[in-house]
């Protein structure tokens, strides 16, 4: 893959709130729940995880409180390989929330993230390490819905034009309508995304941000000047879009036991295979299996296939991929 514009050396670093996360175990409503299962949550933290499962050097930065719920979720990004180190204690501040509710029509989430120790994140990271001798910096529109400081600190990291970066910045648009004020994350989410270099984006959710009728081409002429351009279509297929013109792959059949985590996944692994310097295609792939082992799991972060069968995964011809069946891997 020729990407010279990409940074070779130093870390990516994911920037985002990480959240302890309560669901009822076994899965109910929540009213009736007797019991709780306690994991954390975080898109920024999954993709970090996941990269550092694919071998690439990876740190978090956030910030946590200063309780157990803080320690909790540090101990859990830490174990997973992610350089936490540079993670601040706020005294003031608790550790975000969230709560669970599985109900027949779907799971509903609530978030007590108000005033946490994430939500005074600044632009001052970015006079930090490990932000300064970073290759990459991963966000999502996630963190720019928190706070006025946190808008500041992506607004910010995106201002400088691509190529007077010292770093490449990738951004995952996953809108979370419930953090934004009505009617603002449209204008916002697509003027930040159109700084970036590597952008992420969901086909449904381009069309209900952006219009109805868009595709991976329409979305493009909204968001010209990302070096790529990654258009996720559910379970069928992702396609990335450059200046070289479109690559697209199937997604994997596999069976879904929770969708929750996988959009992470693919971006994580999608970015490994920038910073490995594979093609375009192979990139793509990397992603498709990195968001199956997130498929497969009820937690944010599943088990990769070993080295040998990822490899062969991404050296098989493209009609032995799509009719790949990922429950046998």
């Amino acid at each position: 893959m020729n990407t010279p514009w990409l940074p070779l050396t130093g870390p990516v670093v994911c920037i985002g709130e990480t959240m302890a996360a309560l669901a009822p175990d076994p899965p109910r409503p929540l009213q009736d729940a007797e019991s709780l299962r306690l994991s954390v949550a975080g898109a920024e933290s999954n993709v970090a995880m996941y990269l550092a499962d694919h071998g690439i050097p990876v740190a978090w930065l956030s910030a946590l409180g200063d309780d157990a719920l803080g320690l909790r979720v540090r101990t859990a990004v830490a174990d997973a390989g992610v350089d936490v180190s540079h993670v601040r204690i706020d005294p003031h501040r608790p550790t975000g929330l969230l709560v669970k509710n599985p109900l027949t029509a779907g799971t509903r989430v609530h978030y007590y993230r108000s005033n946490s120790a994430a939500s005074a994140l600044g632009p001052e990271l970015l006079e930090q390490e490990p932000v300064r001798t970073a290759s990459v910096l991963h966000f999502t529109g996630i963190t720019p819905a928190l706070s006025s400081s946190c808008r500041r600190l992506v607004t910010r990291a995106l201002a400088a034009p691509a190529g007077e970066r010292p770093y490449a910045i990738s951004f995952d648009v996953n809108h979370r309508a419930a953090l934004w004020p009505a009617g603002t994350a449209p204008a916002m989410l697509r003027e930040l995304a159109d700084r970036a270099d590597i952008v992420f984006v969901g086909l449904d959710e381009a069309q209900d941000l952006w219009g109805a009728k868009l595709t991976a081409t329409s979305i493009r002429e909204l968001l010209p000047n990302p070096r790529i351009l990654v258009v996720k279509d559910g379970a069928r297929a992702a396609s990335a879009l450059t200046e070289e013109g479109i690559r697209t792959v199937p997604a994997l059949r596999t069976t879904v036991v929770e969708p929750v985590g996988a959009g992470d996944a693919f971006a994580a692994g999608f970015l490994a295979g920038l910073v490995r310097g594979l093609t375009m295609t192979q990139a793509l792939r990397l992603g498709h299996v990195t968001a199956v082992s997130a498929l497969k799991v009820t937690g944010d972060h599943g088990t990769l296939p070993g080295t040998e069968e990822m490899e062969r995964l991404l050296q098989i011809p493209a009609r032995e991929w799509e009719v790949l069946d990922a429950d046998q891997l």
